[in-house]
């Protein structure tokens, strides 16, 4: 297959790039930062990849290049943590969500030979924050800012199928990878200072990396698939159970918990998500065939933590 995908000098997106020419694919990599892509990917290592510079947000030349393509993988967009929400920061979160999508589906509309799948993913934000609510795939969205984000989100996504194009959305959990959140909270646990946050009880819906990326080849290979599927593990855990688990992996007690107050400083009203949280099932995707190779949350982190 050839696949473009954008976002691919992420977490998920930069693992993903390397399963994908491991196994033979052409890879189409959009970048806004060429050389950064170029240092991650040298051309020694991956000589079927090929590197666009593109403005998400901005039609242009680049959004020729999907024409051809087999499959596209949308990955971006900006950071939902590390640094306090803002007017401006949170207007930056979906607009590089709404417009980065809006362009890449017109990219896909204008192609004369359309890619057959659009991966496109969300959030499990799409449905709110609760301590007692289990949601699968089909739970109504929440009324919150990142459920907000979410339903625009992939609202533009669905414009693809009036191409005639399949589509999969992907609502992703919490990745559990050597960087991203876990990386921040490994070292107060080596120190024997790591505890849960809040206040313990909250869930924590969580996949690890090389299943997200599984499941994303899952969508694209797979065309019978399509609709939306939760990127989660199906066996979600409150955060005590989460710093537990990671206490064991580290062999490092976990007993001191973060105060509510100084989360709520750093990460302002982005503490939500991590405060509250939400316990997501993936129905549709266990009932789509997909097998996890991390289903449950203490192989998962024993083998994260081994790559630290």
């Amino acid at each position: 297959m050839k696949v473009a995908v954008t976002g691919g000098t992420g977490l998920v997106g930069s693992r993903l790039v390397e399963r994908l020419q491991q196994q033979g694919h052409q890879v189409l990599l959009l970048v806004r930062n060429p050389e950064r892509a170029r240092q991650l990917f040298p051309s020694s290592k991956f000589a079927n990849l090929e590197i666009i510079t593109y403005t998400p947000k901005a039609g242009g030349e680049w959004q020729r290049s999907l024409d051809g393509c087999d499959g596209v993988v949308n990955l971006a967009g900006e950071p939902l943590f590390g640094a306090r929400w803002t007017a401006e920061s949170k207007r930056e979160i979906l607009e590089s969500r709404q417009l980065g999508t809006q362009r890449l589906v017109e990219a896909i509309a204008q192609a004369q030979r359309k890619p057959q799948v659009l991966v496109s993913t969300s959030a499990i934000g799409h449905y709110g924050t609760s301590e007692t609510a289990t949601f699968d795939e089909t739970s109504a969205p929440g009324a919150d800012f990142l459920a907000g984000v979410c339903k625009a989100w992939e609202a533009e996504a669905q414009k693809v199928t009036e191409s005639g194009v399949r589509l999969v959305i992907l609502r992703m959990g919490i990745v559990l990878a050597p960087g991203g959140a876990l990386a921040q909270m490994v070292p107060p646990f080596k120190l024997g200072v790591g505890g849960p946050i809040g206040s313990g009880r909250q869930w924590f819906s969580w996949v690890h990396r090389e299943d997200a990326v599984s499941l994303i080849l899952y969508a694209l290979t797979n065309s019978k698939v399509s609709g939306v599927l939760n990127a989660t593990a199906p066996e979600p855990v409150r955060m005590v159970e989460l710093c537990d688990a990671l206490g064991k992996a580290v062999n490092r007690p976990s007993w001191l918990p973060v105060p509510n107050f100084a989360l709520e400083l750093l990460l302002g009203d982005a503490a939500q998500i991590v405060l509250e949280g939400q316990r997501v099932l993936p129905k549709q995707t266990q009932a789509v065939g997909f097998q996890y190779q991390y289903p449950e949350i203490n192989g998962a982190l024993q083998q994260v933590v081994s790559q630290l």
